[in-house]
């Protein structure tokens, strides 16, 4: 009797010791960031406030640069974070995932990755700049403060506050001629209408030089506008491309698949197919600041592009230090950029200033 009692206790005791093993090895899979989680865990346990894991955009982009500014203005320094140089869509499915803690864009209103994201998860949370932080982005770089209105995304409850520049086009003097130009800007205005993505509705007479100052201006650009009304003070680009020997292929460059400029630039690229005999096709790349250094370069022929990067382009300052860009003109705004901090709930965090 005293055996068989002793044999049931071994027993339950070597269940429990094999129950104890299986749940502690779970939580180790769920800990270690590699994607082998179940995507439901609370990122404040996986990487969280401390050490918070965070998607700042691809090397060569506008939000790469301005997020490293963002958290100098909240006393963030390199190793307080990680930092993953993903693009807007795979930084999307790695916050869905549960994989990163939070994700920074530069971005159109309504972002469509945001909106995706919120469908599938139900949980996306946008997060506010402190007053103190927007004040020292002004007086550091050319964003100014932007209020994202609550009825910008079905999940908010109020405004948002936050930093903007502008989305413009540029485009390589080498190989854009005048009269190119001049078509691809009135197409860009009176044809807009045409195009579905939300950030088409910008693309106005009214904004059309909106992001255009202190930039030379191609001189096509420049006889649309002023035929329209519109007085251009800025300098004029001198062009070295001719009409008469003008190639059929064009290449536009734009940004990553999840982003705004992709998909936006699909649409434009199109649009200049339907009326222009030659040829324009988009490319993904890594958005602003390598559009800028390909046209220098002369491996594309229009980039899209924040206005920021191509004031430092054309003033040979910042990422471009040593590495003015000569060959490189505006032809016209495209739509508000808004810097846009998102999170999940799961993740606990509130504000920026949690990440100290």
């Amino acid at each position: 009797m005293k055996k068989r009692k002793f044999l049931a206790f071994f027993l339950m005791l070597v269940g429990l010791v094999m129950l104890l093993a299986a749940c502690g090895g779970d939580s180790v899979s769920d800990d270690d960031g590699n994607g082998n989680g179940n995507g439901d865990s609370d990122g404040a346990e996986s990487g969280g406030v401390e050490n918070a894991r965070i998607a700042i955009g691809p090397v060569g982009s506008e939000s790469n640069n301005l997020s490293k500014i963002l958290f100098s203005a909240y006393g963030l320094e390199e190793g307080d974070y990680q930092a993953y140089q993903e693009g807007f869509g795979d930084a999307a499915d790695l916050l869905q995932d549960g994989n990163i803690d939070i994700s920074v864009g530069i971005l159109g209103l309504p972002a469509g990755s945001i909106e995706s994201l919120q469908a599938t998860t139900g949980d996306v949370k946008l997060l506010g700049l402190s007053d103190e932080a927007i004040e020292e982005l002004e007086a550091n770089t050319e964003y100014k403060r932007f209020t994202i209105p609550s009825d910008s995304y079905d999940f908010l409850d109020e405004d948002v506050d936050t930093v903007a520049a502008y989305a413009i086009l540029m485009a390589n003097t080498d190989t854009v001629d005048e009269d190119l130009a001049y078509e691809l800007a009135r197409i860009m205005v009176e044809h807009s209408d045409e195009i579905t993505h939300a950030q088409g509705a910008d693309m106005t007479l009214e904004n059309a030089l909106n992001g255009a100052e202190g930039l030379p201006i191609h001189p096509g650009a420049k006889r649309y506008y002023e035929e329209q009304g519109l007085t251009v003070d800025n300098p004029v680009a001198e062009v070295s491309a001719d009409a008469s020997n003008r190639k059929t292929e064009f290449i536009l460059g734009t940004g990553s698949q999840g982003g705004t400029y992709y998909p936006l630039g699909g649409e434009i690229a199109n649009v200049w197919n339907n009326y222009l005999d030659e040829n324009f096709t988009n490319m993904e790349t890594g958005a602003s600041v390598e559009n800028l250094a390909l046209i220098g370069q002369g491996e594309i022929d229009l980039g899209m592009t924040v206005h920021v990067p191509a004031l430092a382009a054309v003033n040979g300052e910042a990422d471009f230090e040593g590495n003015q860009i000569e060959n490189v003109a505006f032809i016209g705004h495209i739509y508000p950029e808004v810097l846009q901090i998102i999170t999940r709930e799961a993740t606990g965090i509130n504000s920026l200033d949690e990440l100290k």
